[in-house]
Parts: structure tokens; C-alpha cells; sequence
């Protein structure tokens, strides 16, 4: 994935450098990742010493980047179901826009070789947080979005408590909350070939909860 991003960001004349987050993987993950910093000078790593979700992860990598001068932030899955020549796409969007999600979900979108309880899953999930947050974004549980800097520096971060899918979910509402414009970019997502999906019933369980929590907290104005 990493060397894939380098093809990618310069056959599109794109300034990007890329962050590897491992959270103590124990399958080689961060000496593989290591290795590849060592060799390319646009390849960070963030070592983490334990695994705690996707949402804290995220938060950590945010705090690092936030500390230099990118001026767009792009989070996205390293296992290919993220096809790196998206990037320019939305990447472009952004110009029109403060966060371009990589969307399953509008039209010219699609999912690829997932059976038919995790599309349902999936989908359920987006309509739920899309009918109870009042919310027009059809994919919000998307991992490959694009954001301008302004976004992160303005939505809170350590207010962000959800740590599975939900913070995906939570990030897309606080940002509508401020303001800020947000387009979807059709994609087609695939599934990964190897290893298996982080998906759980705590993920589910905790997305159900945070759902209406936020909801509830737009409405009392803590949010």
C-alpha cells in the first residue's frame, strides 16, 4: 500500500507523505513499516504500545499530523479495500469542499465480495445514523475520507470518546455540527482477501448507543 501511494502521488504531482499507525501488531506489522521509513523520507510510523480501537488510534495519528503543516488529512485501511487511485479524487473534491468522504453508498458507488448480513449491516447502520442525526450523508461509517486541517482543528478531537466504528460516524456529525461542507465521492469498496474484518457486536453495540447520544448532546447544546 505504501509503495502503491508513491506511484500514485507522483503520477498526480501530489505532495503527500504518508503516517503508518501500529498498535504493537504482532504479526510484523512495525518493523515492516519501519523498514519502509527508513527508506522513503515521506514514510512516518507511530508506534502505539496497545491495541484500543480504531477511534483512539485515529486520534493519535490526527495529533501527529495536526503537529506539522499538512493542509489536507486523508485516513484510509492499508489492506487494499481503499483503492490508493481514489486519492486524487478526493483530494480534488476537497476544493469545492471541507471533507470528501469515499462513498459506498451514493450512486456510481458499490461494494465489492461481501456477503449479504455484512452489507446489511453496513447499510442498516448508515440509515440509522442517518435518520436519528438528521444528517444527509449517506455513507457515514466510511474509513477513507479526505479533510481540510481546519476540520480536525475545529471539531474537538478529545471530546471524541467513541473508539469503533461509531468514530467514524461521530467525526462526520461534528463537522456537519460546525458547519462544514462535506460531498461523497462514489467508490467501490472491496473486501480484504486476507485476514479478518474488526467488525464485532461491542462495535455494533457501541454505534447503537452513540447514535442517539449524540443526538441527544446537539440537542442539549453540548455538542
Amino acid at each position: 500500500m505504501v509503495r502503491a501511494l508513491g506511484a500514485v502521488f507522483a503520477a498526480n504531482g501530489l505532495d503527500g507523505s504518508v503516517l503508518v499507525i501500529d498498535d504493537s501488531s504482532p504479526d510484523g506489522t512495525g518493523a515492516l513499516a519501519d523498514t519502509l521509513a527508513a527508506e522513503l523520507d515521506w514514510v512516518s510510523v507511530l508506534h502505539r504500545e496497545r491495541k484500543e480501537g480504531l477511534g483512539p488510534a485515529y486520534l493519535a495519528g490526527f495529533e501527529r499530523v495536526l503537529a506539522g503543516d499538512a493542509g489536507l488529512v486523508m485516513e484510509m485501511d492499508c489492506d487494499f479495500s481503499h483503492d490508493p487511485a481514489d486519492v486524487p479524487r478526493l483530494v480534488a473534491a476537497t476544493e469545492e469542499a471541507d471533507v470528501a468522504i469515499g462513498s459506498r453508498y451514493v450512486e456510481g458507488g458499490g461494494v465489492g465480495n461481501w456477503g449479504l448480513v455484512r452489507r446489511a449491516v453496513s447499510r442498516l447502520g448508515c440509515l440509522y445514523a442517518q435518520v436519528l442525526l438528521r444528517m444527509r450523508v449517506r455513507d457515514s461509517t466510511a474509513g477513507f475520507k479526505c479533510y481540510r486541517r481546519e476540520v480536525l482543528e475545529s471539531i474537538d478531537l478529545d471530546g471524541i470518546e467513541s473508539k469503533g466504528y461509531a468514530f467514524q460516524i461521530e467525526t462526520v456529525y461534528r463537522a456537519l455540527r460546525k458547519g462544514f461542507r462535506i460531498v461523497e465521492v462514489p467508490i467501490t469498496f472491496t473486501d480484504r482477501e486476507d485476514g479478518t474484518s474488526k467488525m464485532s457486536p461491542g462495535i455494533v453495540g457501541e454505534a447503537i448507543v452513540k447514535v442517539p447520544a449524540l443526538r441527544f448532546a446537539a440537542l442539549t447544546g453540548r455538542l
